[in-house]
């Protein structure tokens, strides 16, 4: 039986010996981090699972006898609860595959660093591997929590359930909604984003009447096919923010990886801006600079929502929402991959709802964008 005072244990998959000791390397040089099994194939990791406790898989996609994408699902119902890493080079092709594996129930990804060294730095991508490790290794021993609390949202009304942690656990403060009709609806995610966003904006197809802005923590290449998969379960136009654009009703906006996208104003205008300054909460793109950008413009027609992620990323940019009169949804710490974000956003007392996120649709097609559900 495996405790919550556990080295956290995770088996690298790989099929090539350099990756799999670079992998091990980096995860080991934390002590609450135990790599208990390396292999080179998907039909190894399925012989090895059920031989010892294993919180995360660290999985490659190409590899001989089993590739990754097609052990996923066999792991996962091996395993029910593991919690899976996709690895892979940062090709148009293992970008789709990992997009792919993503809405298999793959919970993140990581970009192996490449021979040359050009895709990460050894600390960000050590870093990145690490941090992901154990958010997900904390989750799967149902450990979500936003800095040390626990937490327990709160309805303030009935009509705006919020989901519950712990007994004991502290308690969430709701806002009152706004009557106003938002203008623009502006998205941030992170750890298993992908996932929530494929819900969301499936189920407010045919709905959306606005322009969206979404900032997922990506790289460049998975945003450019993030914002493919995007169009096609929203049915909208639907494609990477380009510097300049003006914003249209009706068409959803994706920050390209390693820029910041933030929006501007001249008159009635409403246009994009990209810019590369130095990275916030460790991320470029960040949802903060959106969030601060479109608060002044939008104030009280701003709708805010802030899914599953690792950190605090939007928590700022949301008290600038706020401050400005526009409205902040978070997703709840139960739908969460991880509870961090939207943790830190509903901590703070900025949301008028924390819900599942197959609820957050109707939330606003009822509340805010006042069609019918």
């Amino acid at each position: 039986m495996t405790s919550s005072a556990d080295p956290y244990r995770v088996m690298v998959v790989d099929d090539s010996a350099v990756i799999r000791g670079l992998l091990t390397r980096a995860l080991e040089q934390d002590p609450t981090i135990e790599v208990v099994a390396s292999v080179s194939n998907g039909q190894m990791a399925l012989n090895q699972l059920p031989r010892q406790p294993v919180d995360v898989v660290v999985l490659d996609i190409e590899m001989p006898v089993m590739d990754g994408l097609t052990a996923l699902p066999q792991l996962l119902s091996l395993k029910p609860g593991l919690q899976v890493i996709m690895a892979s080079t940062l090709t148009r092709k293992n970008a789709d595959v990992s997009l792919r594996a993503l809405r298999a129930g793959a919970a993140d990804y990581v970009a192996k660093p490449s021979s040359g060294g050009e895709l990460h730095s050894a600390d960000a991508f050590k870093r990145e591997l690490t941090d992901k490790v154990k958010a997900l290794a904390s989750a799967a021993r149902g450990g979500r929590s936003v800095g040390q609390r626990s937490v327990k949202p709160t309805a303030t009304a009935p009509q705006r359930p919020a989901s519950g942690s712990a007994s004991g656990a502290t308690p969430v403060k709701l806002r009152d909604p706004s009557t106003q009709m938002p203008e623009v609806l502006a998205i941030g995610s992170s750890t298993g984003g992908p996932q929530a966003l494929f819900k969301l904006l499936g189920d407010l197809k045919g709905a959306l009447r606005l322009p969206v802005l979404i900032t997922q923590h990506m790289p460049a290449t998975f945003t450019t096919l993030l914002a493919e998969h995007l169009g096609r379960a929203s049915g909208m136009e639907c494609h990477e923010g380009r510097d300049g654009e003006p914003l249209q009703a009706g068409t959803i906006y994706v920050a390209p990886g390693d820029w910041h996208m933030t929006v501007a104003s001249e008159g009635t205008k409403r246009f994009i801006q990209l810019n590369q300054n130095p990275p916030e909460n460790f991320c470029r793109p960040a949802v903060d600079p959106m969030l601060r950008s479109l608060a002044p413009i939008y104030g009280p027609r701003l709708q805010a929502v802030i899914l599953t992620g690792m950190g605090s990323d939007g928590a700022k940019g949301c008290e600038a929402v706020v401050a400005a009169g526009g409205q902040v949804v978070a997703q709840d710490e139960a739908s969460s991959v991880v509870w961090g974000m939207p943790g830190a956003v509903a901590t703070r007392g900025l949301c008028t709802a924390v819900l599942p996120i197959g609820e957050i649709s109707g939330y606003l097609r009822r509340k805010v964008l006042r069609s019918a559900a």
